[in-house]
């Protein structure tokens, strides 16, 4: 029987007050590269999630999130670097952090990106899982605390202050403008940022890759009274997790601001290897990720459960 754990947390700010939040949008330059990260600051605020007006507002708090999908070239930094055997030290500006080592990825028997492109273009056929140690990677060598968006995060991101079905209003007819789609994109992913933002500056929100968030899919996430702070819903079943925002493989319909896709083990349908990889999957090249920083500490078992540890 699958056990769902609903974590309800309370993003407070750790030893200052709201009004000393750092707003700004960086770049968060990955040491030994010439690569880095753009991040987009996400002023919080309170929305109703999913489609409904019945469904319980959900307030949020801020956090930034990377302007474009995770590319290939800084997942492969990840790919490359295992961390097996080494401890490593997080220092944020309120907590000192000690990882343990863990192994990286094993090298994937094919490549992974189907031939689609890698340098500028979204890692795709990664596991939850992997997606999660990127964060922890990308923590370790930064020394800001990195993670999967939740689902109300990514969501209330993706609206950008909006309420249509797309972030930039109703009509369907304009979606070739916002995203890649199974109608424009010539049956590829394509290089990120290349279509219109929306409000607050986060590319292909819509479409090219659907992006895995960090919670355990759960029916009844939008109705729930009890989820409005926050929420997050983690189970420690390997099926389902949530992904978000359709892909370059879906029709226009299905990327919407709103719809909730979760996996199962088709995701892996062709990987040979017994058991399955824990760190890639063969049948997902529509799925990649991005990332989130929140300014506040977690305790060691909320970390270890954002980074599917």
């Amino acid at each position: 029987m699958i056990i769902i754990i609903q974590i309800i947390l309370q993003l407070i700010f750790i030893n200052f007050l709201f009004q000393n939040f750092d707003q700004r949008n960086y770049s968060e330059k990955i040491p030994n590269s010439n690569l880095s990260i753009e991040m987009i600051f996400i002023p919080g605020g309170e929305y109703t999630m999913g489609n409904k007006k019945s469904n319980a507002n959900t307030q949020v708090s801020s956090f930034w999130m990377s302007k474009y999908e995770i590319t290939w070239d800084i997942y492969q930094l990840f790919v490359d670097k295992s961390l097996e055997n080494t401890d490593l030290i997080i220092k944020t500006k309120n907590d000192i952090i000690t990882i343990d080592g863990f192994s990286g990825p094993t090298v994937p028997y094919t490549d992974m990106s189907f031939g689609m492109g890698k340098e500028g273009f979204p890692a795709v056929n990664m596991t939850h899982f992997a997606a999660s140690r990127f964060c922890q990677w990308l923590s370790s060598v930064t020394g800001n605390l990195y993670r999967l968006p939740t689902e109300a995060e990514w969501e209330y991101a993706c609206r950008s202050g909006t309420s249509g079905d797309y972030y930039y209003g109703d009509d369907i007819n304009l979606i070739d403008e916002y995203s890649w789609n199974k109608n424009n994109s010539n049956n590829s992913y394509q290089m990120v940022g290349q279509k219109i933002p929306n409000k607050w500056g986060l590319h292909d929100m819509l479409g090219n890759v659907s992006e895995w968030v960090a919670d355990s899919y759960d029916v009844n996430i939008f109705k729930s009274k009890k989820l409005r702070n926050d929420p997050f819903i983690f189970s420690e079943s390997k099926y389902p997790k949530v992904y978000r925002g359709g892909s370059w493989n879906d029709e226009p319909v299905s990327l919407l601001t709103h719809k909730r896709f979760y996996s199962d083990n088709s995701l892996q349908k062709r990987d040979p290897q017994i058991p399955k990889s824990q760190w890639w999957n063969t049948d997902a090249p529509n799925i990649g990720f991005r990332i989130v920083r929140v300014n506040k500490g977690y305790s060691k078992s909320h970390r270890n459960i954002f980074w599917n540890k």
